[in-house]
């Protein structure tokens, strides 16, 4: 698209894209009083949450890592997107019809709106596909195979890539969709005789969406059952500007409120899993996108599951029963150590997936998998226990060997003496030596508890503010600090502005916010971050929108004025006890003029600090 997207068109997007819904999309929010809400930083890792957005003004900072910004900037830096991208991402997602200027400079590079626009094009036309008699019957017959009928396939998406070369391609590029866009968005690949092919053919396909429901990929499962498809039997589709694998769950755009809900997720290992827990009434599952479940989707699921040191929420692994399936369960201990929230795993008797499950034994079968969960720790340690021959001593100890680096590594201390005692039970040992080979197991010097980190709250300093030895919760500083929050969150209310003394604020960056902020006093925060490039600044400007003001109920005019006036107070007494030394150093006699002028102005310094006084008076910090 060429042009530049016109600046009331901007204004508007920004406008209308309320902060606290589209952050949501990814974060999981909760009231934290003031007309604030509180959430994981999706920006950085953490146990407590220090991510605040204020939708009346909004915008959003962390107190951990100082990100902060509007509505754009947070979607910019989380989809690292472009401004233009994001611009017309949010546009879409409100129903707005942008315009541009032709006058300005040519938007460089794939247009993501375009890109998401041809792969939900791709998804219904390999839906339509599905629904052909002919050739798609393959396709139909699969997924009856495995109970699913016409609602569950179009409730999921499920489409069918004809057995052609390019029947996508003339699809797509009837519909005005170029071969760069294809290309890129992953649809479409260079043939072996020149020209492209469709990357897809003969192949049911799942289309994958992000997590606010854009779709940005496909999950492609093998039908042929001869050697005319050597390609693997799952294909999805490669890194693209939209799909990124270790970024993706499949299934979450559907189960993220349930999530959310219930502080429930369950990780199973495929999209027939998803299908068949979603329909038996298991609708918090996901499935990766043909990769291992790794931290970037740790971090999404804990910012869903609110996951801090709470020790709240549930986190379901299902595996199959083969030794596949118990190797990733142990790779799930290790990350279950960067949960809080419980872990645990299903796994079926009989070794079937939650898909073998609501054939053989219906919906019920697949709720009760979930239902019977054993915690993560005990599976993983029978699991190891179950290789070795404790009936024979010598099997004891080499399977005591195993298991107790494992009790070791779980972070809540006070779940190791309970695992000590279960393990003992299990191997017929005696507690004491069990202990004693877990502490011998344990990292050397480790503490014998762990706890959680602590929080960044909004009264901890930030990273912008550890200079030197500056204390910010110094009370002048802070009382410099909510003068400032009160000039840019209620903007209307802080008249005694234009009154405050020159040298009213004395840390660096506040000096330098109030300057910024004196060049045009009455400027929105959107235009003052626009023409603000220091990015310490920018980071100031955003924590301060967003950090509540220090009082109790509505912000009231009288708290206003109080805090103004005992900050000039501050500022006039610093003003006077420098002119009562300068007096000192005056001779009356030898500079009785220069001695009057400044004794005339110490004394109307005087009258005026006791006004500021008494206008302060019945309002503290």
């Amino acid at each position: 698209m060429a042009g530049r997207i016109r600046d009331e068109d901007v204004a508007h997007v920004r406008e209308h894209s309320h902060i606290d819904d589209v952050v949501g999309d990814y974060v999981q929010l909760k009231g934290a009083g003031g007309g604030q809400k509180k959430g994981l930083c999706p920006f950085h890792d953490e146990k407590s949450p220090s991510f605040h957005v204020t939708p009346s003004k909004g915008y959003f900072h962390c107190f951990g890592c100082q990100t902060g910004g509007d509505v754009i900037a947070f979607l910019m830096k989380l989809e690292h997107l472009t401004f233009t991208e994001t611009v017309e991402r949010l546009a879409e997602r409100i129903g707005y019809q942008l315009t541009y200027d032709s006058s300005g400079p040519s938007t460089p590079g794939i247009n993501r709106s375009r890109l998401v626009a041809a792969n939900t094009a791709a998804a219904k036309f390999y839906q339509e596909e599905l629904a052909k008699a002919g050739p798609a019957q393959v396709g139909r017959d699969f997924l009856n195979g495995r109970g699913f009928d016409r609602s569950a396939a179009d409730l999921f998406g499920v489409g069918y890539a004809p057995d052609e070369w390019d029947a996508l391609y003339k699809h797509l590029t009837g519909l005005g969709y170029t071969d760069t866009e294809l290309n890129t968005a992953g649809l479409i690949k260079e043939g072996s005789r020149g020209g492209f092919i469709d990357r897809y053919r003969n192949r049911l396909l799942w289309p994958v969406k992000d997590i606010s429901g854009d779709v940005v990929g496909f999950g492609a499962r093998k039908l042929a059952s001869d050697d005319k498809d050597q390609g693997p039997k799952y294909l999805n589709t490669s890194e693209t500007p939209l799909y990124k694998k270790s970024q993706l769950l499949y299934g979450l755009d559907m189960a993220k409120k349930e999530i959310a809900k219930k502080r429930q997720v369950v990780i199973v290992e495929g999209y027939t899993d998803v299908m068949a827990a979603h329909l038996a009434g298991v609708t918090t599952a996901v499935a990766t996108c043909g990769t291992a479940f790794g931290d970037d989707h740790i971090r999404i699921i804990r910012r869903l599951l609110m996951d801090d040191d709470a020790f709240r929420g549930e986190v379901i692994f299902t595996f199959d029963g083969d030794a596949a399936g118990q190797k990733a369960a142990l790779r799930a201990f290790d990350d279950d150590q960067k949960f809080v929230a419980q872990t645990f795993v299903a796994v079926a008797a009989n070794g079937m997936d939650p898909c073998e499950l609501r054939q053989t034994g219906g919906d019920e079968a697949v709720r009760d998998l979930i239902a019977r969960r054993v915690p993560l720790f005990e599976f993983a340690m029978k699991s190891v226990i179950a290789g070795y021959d404790t009936k024979t001593p010598e099997g004891r100890v080499s399977a005591l060997n195993q298991v107790a680096p494992l009790i070791s590594k779980i972070k809540d201390a006070s779940l190791r003496p309970e695992y000590v005692r279960s393990v003992a039970a299990w191997l017929g040992m005696e507690v004491d030596v069990v202990n004693s080979a877990v502490k011998s197991a344990g990292p050397k010097g480790a503490s014998s508890r762990s706890t959680p980190s602590t929080p960044s709250t909004p009264s901890t300093p930030s990273a912008l503010s550890q200079t030197g030895s500056v204390n910010l919760k110094d009370p002048i500083l802070m009382l410099e600090r909510e003068v400032l929050k009160v000039k840019l969150q209620v903007s209307e209310l802080a008249t005694p502005w234009s009154e405050l003394e020159a040298d009213a604020f004395t840390y660096g960056p506040y000096a330098a916010l109030r300057a910024r902020i004196d060049e045009s006093p009455d400027q929105a925060i959107t235009d003052l971050l626009d023409r603000t490039e220091d990015e310490e600044l920018r980071s100031l400007i955003t924590e301060l929108t967003v950090e509540p003001i220090r009082t109790d109920g509505e912000v009231s005019e009288r708290y206003i004025q109080s805090i103004f006036a005992r900050l000039r107070e501050v500022a006039l007494s610093r003003e006077i006890a420098e002119i009562k030394s300068t007096l000192q150093r005056l001779n009356p006699v030898e500079n009785e003029a220069e001695y009057t002028e400044t004794f005339t102005r110490l004394v109307g310094l005087e009258a005026a600090r006791r006004i500021q006084k008494e206008l302060a008076i019945g309002e503290a910090l």
